[in-house]
Order: structure tokens, then sequence, then C-alpha cells
């Protein structure tokens, strides 16, 4: 008897997409204008799903006070009003597109969430553009 339970957080943060390997106009002609090297920023929500059985003692799959606690300590306290690039050790090497942010959200929370609950995360970089990791979760 599955359940999904879904949080929905909100945070801020610039990035820009670029590969060092490449030069300017080749970054202009694969990221255009999320290449430019003064940055830019997004007003992203992430939604945590869990799935799971309902505890038959509490009827939760997870206690979702919990579940925004650690989402809070765990990506908003690293990512929210940071330069993506600038200010965090996870995209130091790693291109900030919206699929590398999921993974390392995923990454980031999968070790606080019990290993028999499933664990998705969906990422709106706009109201139109958003990523699901893992994909068939």
């Amino acid at each position: 008897m599955k359940v999904s339970v879904y949080r929905q957080e909100h945070f801020n943060a610039a990035h820009r997409l670029y590969n060092a390997e490449w030069d300017e106009v080749k970054n202009q002609s694969v990221f255009g204008k999320c290449a430019y090297p003064n940055y830019h920023g997004h007003n992203y929500d992430v939604v945590v799903k869990v799935t799971g059985d309902p505890d038959p003692k509490t009827g939760f799959v997870m206690d979702m006070k919990e579940l925004s606690d650690i989402i809070k300590r765990e990506v908003l306290a690293k990512f929210d009003h940071k330069n993506l690039n600038l200010d965090t050790e996870e995209f130091k090497t790693l291109n900030p597109t919206a699929e590398n942010i999921s993974i390392v959200i995923y990454n980031l929370l999968r070790p606080h969430i019990e290993a028999k609950l499933d664990l998705q995360i969906r990422l709106y970089e706009t109201p139109r553009n958003f990523v699901d990791y893992p994909a068939n979760g």
C-alpha cells in the first residue's frame, strides 16, 4: 500500500552555464543567455517526493515537518541566495544545470531519508521548465 507524500520548498540562486573547455563563442552557441559572464538568477521550486508504506502507528509515510527541516538544512542553507558557481562546493566543477542541481539535491537528501523509502526530486527552474530525478521515480 505505497503512498507518495510531497514537500515543496523554494530557493533563489544565481548561476552561469559554462564549459571551461570551450571558448566563449561555443558556450554562447550551446547555452545562449545562460552563458553570460555576469551570471543570472532563478527562483527555484523544489518538490521532494517520498514514497513508502504508511507507518501503522503514525499513519505517516514520513513526518512532513521532519522532511521540511531536512530540506532546509541540507539544501536551502547551502543554495538559497547563493551564486551556485562561486559560493558552493557542489558546483565548483559541475555545471549547475537544472539536471545537475536535481541530482545534487537528491544526493544531499538521500542519506537523511530512510532507505526503505523511495525519493524523487522535481526541480522547477521556471514555471515551464522542470526536471525529475530519478526520471522513473
